[in-house]
């Protein structure tokens, strides 16, 4: 790798800007103006791989390379492709980190005085190192960023109990609890962006829930289709673990009891009819009593 070559013959040792670091106060700790101190190899990540994200990448003028060969081919990766530390996060929440560097974790990289080989570059009495790696063993070890969700509950509104089943159009409300682990003790969520589906095939209605105390509600009107449905609670955030939640309810059609007797709509088709009948008495009226003037006559 070649990017700000501090104090290295090979140009293995460089200065990481922190605007390269993920933007995720969960998994490397709040932002620091002091660089990262790294020396090892870079990587690529597959990028249709959507469970594996870039913590560290290198600047624009980076590339990864055998240090003691002739350049004879396109390098391996290069530019911010190159990245310096990678993470993923299972299906099932497990973490792990993938880091080209040793050294990166090292107490001589920790207590470094680092400064740019720029004119005019800032000297920094030690490196963003430590604040680094402590966030991020925390966050791969399950120590931050954990959440679990709990009491699940959907029912009409103004009630408490949940029905056999749904009819279209009614009123509904659903609600869960969502905390997080911190500091080893559960405490209530307090992030934002967590949005509820009512799902059959695609999603009918999608909308926010909004969040008191770790309680997380929305009342809604359902669709005036009826089916099997799934209320579908999907949560991703980078930095946390992922949250889903899925619970099936049928609904049904209105019965005849449940419609108005006179619809509006059907005005036209309520006008017909009873013309129809108007106009058959008078008919039948006029066929039974009328007779020509010819028959009078004989």
């Amino acid at each position: 790798i070649f990017n700000l070559c501090y104090v290295c013959v090979q140009h293995t040792r460089v200065l990481v800007n922190p605007n390269n670091i993920v933007n995720s106060t969960l998994m490397v700790g709040p932002k620091s103006s002091a660089p990262l101190l790294y020396r090892g190899v870079g990587m690529s990540i597959d990028s249709d791989n959507a469970l594996v994200m870039s913590v560290v990448h290198a600047s624009s003028s980076a590339y990864s390379y055998y240090t003691e060969d002739k350049i004879s081919e396109y390098p391996h990766a290069v530019g911010k492709n190159t990245v310096l530390v990678a993470a993923l996060q299972a299906r099932n929440n497990a973490r792990v980190v993938f880091s080209g560097s040793l050294d990166l974790f090292s107490d001589e990289f920790m207590t470094s005085s680092v400064q740019g080989v720029a004119a005019g570059s800032k000297k920094f009495d030690r490196s963003a190192n430590q604040e680094f790696v402590e966030a991020l063993s925390r966050w791969v070890f399950k120590e931050t960023g954990v959440l679990r969700h709990s009491k699940v509950q959907h029912h009409h509104v103004g009630k408490k109990t949940p029905p056999e089943f749904y009819y279209v159009e009614e009123n509904i409300e659903y609600s869960l609890v969502i905390e997080e682990n911190v500091n080893g003790k559960w405490q209530p969520f307090k992030g934002d962006g967590v949005q509820l589906e009512f799902h059959r095939i695609d999603p009918f209605v999608r909308t926010a829930l909004r969040g008191n105390n770790g309680v997380y509600s929305v009342k809604l009107q359902l669709p005036d289709v009826y089916g099997v449905f799934q209320f579908k609670v999907d949560y991703r955030n980078l930095g946390y673990t992922y949250l889903f939640s899925t619970t099936q309810v049928s609904v049904r059609p209105k019965t005849h009891r449940m419609y108005e007797r006179f619809i509006p709509s059907a005005f036209p088709y309520y006008a017909s009819a009873f013309s129809m009948m108007v106009a058959l008495v008078l008919f039948s009226f006029v066929f039974i009593f009328h007779r020509d003037d010819k028959d009078k006559q004989q």
